[in-house]
């Protein structure tokens, strides 16, 4: 059969639009069985987690005594500890696209400016009022609000986030779900001046503006994590 020019121009362009579509689609697949609980100590490395054989799975592997009704130690330098849950402390969330964690703040706690790699986060206020927001890639422009118990917030996959528990006397807590069964964590100020070797001062000087004995000063600090 022969295609008049106009039809062959047509084709190409489905043809590349349906290629298109193919990539956009298969950035995070669904899961192509049931389920795939993570067998953790598996030698094989993939993208994730192998699967632990389906016949060896038990209702235990869906199930995790977390207690994210019980509040945390958030006794560090931060007022802040994050409880987090997802693959590496549940196997069974694997491929499933979805983690969970609880957040406390000592009174002015700070959870400190981060972002997830892989996962937006939907954010509910337990208790408590906090000063949160995210900013948008350049120009850097921040969305922020002061939130309350019952509150939801969401912050965009990937974007620099953070929140602070403004009550000067009572704690605050917060519940997180995640796109990801493994949405990663990146805490700015850690990764900048903690990285291991350390980013040289004179980039982080130029970077930032400043003297390099600042620069010193502060890869000299020991820069912990508020990760339960």
């Amino acid at each position: 059969m022969a295609f008049s020019s106009s039809t062959k121009l047509l084709l190409i362009t489905a043809f590349f639009a349906l290629a298109s579509w193919q990539q956009v689609i298969a950035f995070d697949p669904s899961p192509l069985q049931d389920f795939c609980v993570a067998d953790l100590k598996s030698p094989v490395r993939v993208n994730g987690f192998p699967c632990k054989d389906p016949m060896a799975v038990t209702p235990d592997d869906f199930f995790n005594a977390a207690r994210l009704d019980q509040p945390r130690n958030t006794m560090n330098k931060f007022g802040s500890v994050v409880t987090n849950i997802n693959v590496t402390q549940f196997p069974g969330l694997n491929t499933l696209g979805i983690s969970y964690a609880r957040i406390d703040y000592a009174p002015l706690g700070v959870n400190t400016p981060h972002l997830h790699p892989r996962a937006t986060e939907l954010l509910t206020v337990l208790e408590g009022t906090l000063y949160l927001g995210f900013v948008t890639s350049n120009p850097n422009r921040l969305f922020s609000k002061v939130v309350k118990k019952g509150d939801v917030f969401v912050f965009p996959k990937a974007m620099i986030h953070f929140q602070m528990n403004l009550d000067h006397e009572k704690p605050a807590a917060a519940l997180s779900s995640l796109s990801s069964q493994n949405p990663g964590v990146i805490t700015i100020a850690s990764a900048v001046f903690g990285s291991k070797p350390p980013i040289s001062h004179d980039v982080l000087a130029k970077a930032f503006q400043v003297e390099k004995k600042l620069i010193d000063w502060l890869q000299n600090q020991f820069w912990e994590n508020n990760n339960y």
